[in-house]
């Protein structure tokens, strides 16, 4: 009888054409006239584990679906939870596409198409593994369970009303996610942290109507002028963020952390190169990796208002706008930074226009104790799995519901990434290395082993 290893090889084929199935389906979850898609992948997950004997459910919420799955729960064993999502990010601009974005095309070692990293390629080798097990060894050595959502890409505003009411659903003894990156090819990682982020719009309004600017010109403040003033204001000339008590409560990097990051092989050559940019910018007395993983940032992610069209049209805007993002880093609360972040726009802003600001989203950081029992499992099979010791590492990004996990189930979250930094997530041309497909669906058999207590 094949060993789960064995099956996982024989199977490389069958495995990737049925995540390429998954990877057709365009489930934009932004998208109204994708609903259908969104449902339509939904059922796909919950399919594919009802295949394999779970009792698999799908949640109808005021939005998107939640797919829920449990295996035969064995008295006296470990549950582990497997959290993903199916929803992708709008795939524009189509035009810098090399194929189409929901038509996965194999280019050398990775497959191209939106959703491939972020989050299918990666959830879905969580499936791959448990079906391996099953197949090659007649049963999983621990109970798992799998809560899969539609909304992550439009901030998850359903999933924490769900977990809430789902206590007993979802009891399980740790939480394994993969949404995360290795920190470089052939380098696996566990990721310990993650920034959290508050989403802010600023919208500057000045006369009723648009305006000739050629008659009225120099007689009024133009609402776009006022937002660049407003925007400039937001760092130094150190790129140290200028909103008064922003850094307060940002917990320092201690010497050990600092001492760990200096020590990974970071490429900036590469990482120059991989952007497009000639310099790194940023802010003063820290490394580019410190920047991007422990420190807080504000991002301008929009500026909009007056023409917008090819050619010209001489007008003063009427309005004009702009999106901000906001990293954060233990101890910062993103209600707190919404509200100095206000109380800056309007400090700043003059009284011949109006100012609105709006709050989107928030959500806290996260900082996962590297020493815990299910930490270290994970450093395990990641050593399996990809065949070399892993790294520590934070990530920039942000994953709310892993706040929602430590809060409502109260249990270890360890982040399994089996993507790539250059995966271009969000962005044309997203891919997923189909060696780390495989190696991800190693490592999450070999997880599901060591949280049994190891094989």
């Amino acid at each position: 009888m094949p060993t789960t290893a064995d099956f996982i090889t024989n199977n490389r084929e069958r495995f990737q054409k049925e995540l390429f199935d998954l990877l057709r389906i365009p489930s934009i979850s932004t998208s109204p006239e994708r609903d259908a898609d969104t449902k339509r992948a939904a059922e796909f997950v919950r399919k594919q584990l009802q295949d394999l004997g779970f009792r698999a459910q799908l949640h109808t919420t005021p939005k998107h679906p939640i797919v829920t799955a449990e295996s035969p729960m064995a008295a006296g064993k470990p549950t582990v939870l497997v959290y993903g999502h199916y929803d992708v990010q709008p795939p524009d601009p189509l035009g810098e596409w090399r194929h189409g974005p929901f038509e996965p095309t194999i280019e050398g070692e990775n497959v191209i198409a939106r959703g491939a990293t972020d989050d299918k390629g990666q959830m879905f080798a969580h499936v791959k593994a448990v079906e391996s097990i099953i197949e090659a060894e007649g049963k999983l050595p621990c109970n798992v369970k799998f809560l899969i959502e539609g909304e992550e890409e439009i901030g998850s505003p359903n999933l924490d009303p769900f977990i809430e009411s789902h206590k007993d659903l979802l009891k399980c003894d740790v939480v394994v996610i993969s949404d995360t990156d290795q920190f470089a090819p052939g380098q696996p990682a566990i990721c310990y942290a993650l920034r959290g982020l508050v989403y802010m719009e600023i919208e500057v309004v000045g006369p009723t109507h648009d305006l000739h600017s050629g008659m009225f010109g120099g007689s009024l403040d133009n609402p776009a002028t006022v937002l660049a003033r407003i925007i400039a204001s937001f760092h130094d000339a150190d790129h140290h963020v200028a909103i008064k008590g922003f850094y307060d409560h940002v917990r320092a990097l201690t010497p050990d952390e600092r001492a760990g990051f200096a020590e990974l092989p970071f490429d900036e050559k590469g990482y120059r190169e991989e952007m497009g940019v000639t310099e790194l910018v940023g802010e003063k007395g820290f490394t580019t990796i410190e920047r991007r993983w422990a420190r807080p940032t504000c991002e301008i992610n929009g500026i909009f208002g007056g023409f917008q069209g090819e050619g010209a049209k001489t007008v003063i805007p009427a309005k004009a706008g702009a999106k901000v993002s906001m990293r954060l880093v233990p101890d910062q609360d993103w209600k707190t930074i919404a509200k100095l972040f206000e109380e800056h726009v309007r400090s700043v802003a003059p009284k011949t226009v109006k100012v609105n600001v709006k709050t989107h989203s928030g959500s806290g950081p996260v900082l996962v104790p590297r020493d815990s029992a299910a930490v270290k499992a994970g450093m395990r099979a990641l050593e399996k799995g990809f065949g070399k010791k892993p790294v520590f590492m934070r990530e920039g990004g942000s994953i709310p519901v892993v706040l929602t996990f430590d809060r409502v189930l109260k249990v270890p979250v360890v982040l399994l990434g089996f993507g790539l930094p250059d995966d271009r997530a969000h962005s044309p041309n997203e891919k997923f290395n189909l060696g780390d497909y495989e190696r991800g669906i190693r490592t999450s058999a070999h997880f599901l082993h060591e949280i049994a207590g190891g094989k």
